[in-house]
């Protein structure tokens, strides 16, 4: 019995999938099934379940699963102690964040953890809310910066960190430029440029076009602020994105304020809510919350100042 067969059908029972097991421990779908094979052959009992839709656990596997896990955390408080002991944390840390935090200077973050922990080897990677919160849950990444709606996504530990007005922004030659602001009864005379449906911004402005009882024009659509701000600075429209994001930029962007209290735009920390971390990822969500936090005690959600309606 080896204990990465144990790790494996703690992953597969978690995800009741082969295929998202696989992802979340790093190798691949055949690797993990072969060595849940040999476990059961070794054990004389079928483990798990394959004849349904999903994966689940047969009698033996239940029974076998409270040990399993006692013993992957007993490894794991095994390297806790030694590294507790030399003072020294190592290991690998995973943090991700959705494009439109930007304006949070987590490569400040980044470069400021590795300074403080040397030994830690940290990735960094972006996404969709959707793809990282699942990701997060999964285990493949350790702690992400997503968008908030009404509530924080599922099954995760969250802290609200940015709480923000949307703003409008064109090119320093739009006509707009000048005025620096206008109604929300306005936009609808704009061409828009916005993320695309489903996001926690574009939720937002929706819900004020709707309140306001207009319909704007939307030009362009994509995925990442940092395109959006592209088109806008060539003249191709008005973008709504988040204050901080569309200050930092003035050589590219003229923020347009937008009379309307429903603009607002949130962004939260969010990791596991269960299952060990290790001392880096600790170490790792610390910092994040100590950077990063808005305010309120870590892991408990806070609500936004104003409604919001998505995630993106």
């Amino acid at each position: 019995m080896e204990l990465r067969q144990l790790e494996y059908l703690v992953a597969v029972a978690e995800e009741a999938s082969f295929t998202k097991a696989a992802a979340r421990v790093f190798v691949t779908q055949p690797c993990v099934s072969a060595q849940i094979r040999r476990l059961e052959r070794e054990l004389g009992q079928e483990l798990l379940d394959r004849g349904g839709r999903t994966v689940q656990l047969t009698g033996a596997g239940e029974a076998v699963m409270p040990h399993a896990r006692a013993m992957l955390a007993a490894v794991e408080g095994v390297r806790e102690a030694v590294e507790t002991a030399s003072g020294v944390v190592r290991g690998q840390v995973a943090l991700a964040s959705v494009a439109s935090s930007l304006s949070l200077r987590l490569p400040e973050l980044v470069a400021d953890f590795s300074a403080t922990h040397p030994a830690v080897e940290i990735s960094f990677s972006e996404g969709s809310t959707e793809q990282l919160a699942e990701a997060v849950r999964a285990g493949r990444i350790d702690v992400a910066v997503v968008g908030i709606g009404a509530d924080p996504p599922t099954g995760l530990e969250s802290l609200v960190i940015a709480d923000e007005l949307l703003i409008g922004a064109v090119s320093h030659d739009h006509p707009l430029a000048r005025r620096g602001s206008i109604s929300v009864e306005e936009v609808e005379e704009q061409v828009l440029i916005c993320l695309p449906s489903g996001s926690a911004i574009r939720a937002a402005a929706d819900a004020a076009w709707s309140a306001a009882g207009i319909r704007p024009r939307v030009a362009f659509e994509a995925g990442d602020p940092r395109i959006l701000a592209q088109l806008v600075a060539r003249g191709m429209g008005m973008a709504v994105l988040p204050e901080q994001f569309v200050r930092s930029q003035p050589h590219q962007l003229r923020p347009v304020e937008i009379a309307s209290p429903h603009l607002r735009g949130g962004l939260a920390l969010v990791w596991r809510s269960h299952g060990r971390m290790s001392p880096a990822a600790r170490a790792l969500l610390a910092q994040a919350q100590t950077r990063l936090g808005r305010s309120g005690p870590a892991g408990r959600y806070e609500p936004p100042a104003a409604p919001l309606r998505s995630a993106s």
